[in-house]
């Protein structure tokens, strides 16, 4: 399972890439494993305001669906479009291509309370 280092994570296996004032959000390659082949996601509107913990969309597989929940609060400044056409990036490129949106964070000491790689690798073998 790949857990890059430059990222943090929440517990509900979302992944944030912190660039300045903005970050980068997805699904890890555990989450990515667990549901199987990526069939739709429902994604944020551009322009939304998300509150950490609270949900923000779907991923739906062949086994489920499951909630996205915001590891951070912010406003959604951008989404990736292309995973209406192929969900399957989210399987095949879950920290590359199948980034689902960027936010513009409300407040960075948020980021404190996701976790670093070390300790995600620690939760997902428990």
């Amino acid at each position: 399972m790949d857990i890059p280092a430059d990222l943090r994570f929440s517990t509900d296996h979302e992944w944030v890439r912190v660039e300045g004032t903005r970050v980068t959000i997805g699904i890890t390659d555990y989450a990515q494993d667990a549901l199987g082949d990526v069939v739709f996601v429902e994604l944020p509107e551009q322009g939304a305001n998300l509150s950490a913990g609270e949900g923000f969309g779907e991923v739906e597989s062949t086994k489920s669906v499951s909630d996205l929940f915001a590891p951070v609060s912010g406003t959604v400044v951008e989404v990736n479009a292309d995973l209406a056409d192929t969900p399957e990036k989210l399987n095949s490129d879950p920290y590359g291509e199948g980034w689902i949106c960027v936010v513009e964070i409300a407040d960075a000491s948020a980021l404190e309370s996701l976790m670093d790689a070390e300790a995600y690798s620690a939760l997902t073998e428990s």
